[in-house]
């Protein structure tokens, strides 16, 4: 039949016609079953799960940006973005939140909870992402690469910073010689080669010098720890 285009198996309700008997089954139910599967957020019913499913992606659509969202749940946790609503209030100061999750991490400040415990050391934290930073300092992991160098780091912020290497423009200039620097601290470092600046002094001797770690191995010769 599918060759021929046959359509034997006829509607009785509205003069349909289909191949298969099953199909005839299935589209009868259109007329015959109840609908049982009601919208909980307007009046329409449907006859099948999957149709009623299909509605509700029209109510959890976000009537600010557009977005959609699988629950309207998940819809009304995001329209807080835009309306700027804080229904979770902290019972121990002022502070609010648009999410129970965020309010349960702050109130760990008062309680001093710190349901994480490192299961490599007697330490704990109040917060999983803090907890799962400390993790890699025992398993040496760097797991955030630069896909300019290839250099690795523990934490994505340090990934962020050294990227500036690459993206950023040197803006800051040096009035006395040619190099540019990246950072205003860098530019101020530079500097000291200029004016013979030497902010660290040594408590020991008379001797300073213009960078920190200098003067801390320096300070060894005074205490007998070789460098």
């Amino acid at each position: 039949m599918t060759h021929t285009g046959e359509k034997p198996y006829k509607c009785d309700q509205c003069n349909k016609a289909f191949v298969h008997k099953r199909y005839l089954i299935e589209h009868q139910k259109i007329h015959t079953r109840n609908k049982t599967y009601q919208c909980n957020h307007c009046d329409k019913v449907f006859s099948w799960n999957s149709a009623l499913i299909i509605h509700q992606r029209i109510h959890t659509v976000c009537n600010h940006c557009d977005k959609a969202f699988t629950s309207s749940l998940k819809l009304i946790i995001h329209q807080r973005t835009h309306t700027g609503e804080k229904p979770y209030q902290c019972n121990q100061c002022d502070k609010a939140f648009s999410q129970i999750g965020n309010l349960n991490r702050h109130q760990r400040t008062h309680t001093g909870e710190k349901p994480y415990q490192c299961n490599q050391c007697d330490k704990a934290f109040s917060q999983i992402s803090n907890f799962k930073s400390h993790q890699i300092t025992h398993t040496k992991e760097k797991p955030y690469k630069c896909d300019q160098c290839n250099k690795a780091f523990v934490h994505k912020i340090y990934l962020i910073k050294h990227q500036k290497i690459h993206t950023r423009k040197k803006t800051y200039q040096c009035n006395h010689c040619d190099k540019a620097f990246s950072w205003n601290s860098a530019l101020l470092i530079h500097h000291r080669i200029h004016t013979v600046d030497k902010p660290y002094q040594c408590n020991h001797c008379d001797k300073a010098f213009t960078h920190n770690s200098n003067l801390i191995r320096h300070q060894k010769t005074h205490i007998g720890e070789k460098s």
